[in-house]
């Protein structure tokens, strides 16, 4: 099952955090904002269907979110469980960690910000589109 979201990098994006890695329906973010890699994407969690998020809330279930930008490519790889709730209607947080929240897609997540492509970071700094697909197995 796969869902895709289409957002843009900002000229704030740094990519440094150590744990997580967001995107955001937000439009501006600080230079204090380590794990926002993307800006202004068009769907949230509120529009997942909902077989997708029986699927997510199953700790059984292997995420992959995959980025693309035009210059750069990630693939990170995460889990579902029981408790994510997948209701925030902004944000979209994958995490390393087992933590949850309403912002949480995935845990135990491969990889952070500071770990992803810098082709595809160096992308987001200019402001380019990037390509979100969520594919659940």
């Amino acid at each position: 099952m796969i869902f895709e979201i289409t957002t843009r990098g900002h000229r704030n994006v740094t990519s440094n955090h150590k744990s997580t890695f967001e995107i955001t329906t937000d439009r501006e973010i600080g230079p204090t904002a380590d794990c926002i890699i993307g800006v202004g994407m068009d769907k949230n969690m509120n529009g997942f269907p909902e077989e997708f998020k029986k699927m997510i809330a199953n700790s059984d279930t292997e995420i992959h979110v995959i980025l693309d930008t035009e210059n750069g490519h990630d693939e990170i790889i995460g889990f579902g469980h029981e408790d994510l709730e997948l209701t925030h209607p902004t944000d979209i947080v994958c995490r390393t960690s087992d933590y949850t929240c309403s912002r949480t897609l995935m845990i135990n997540s491969n990889k952070a910000a500071r770990d992803l492509d810098p082709d595809l970071i160096e992308d987001l700094k200019n402001e380019k589109e990037m390509k979100v697909v969520i594919r659940l197995i």
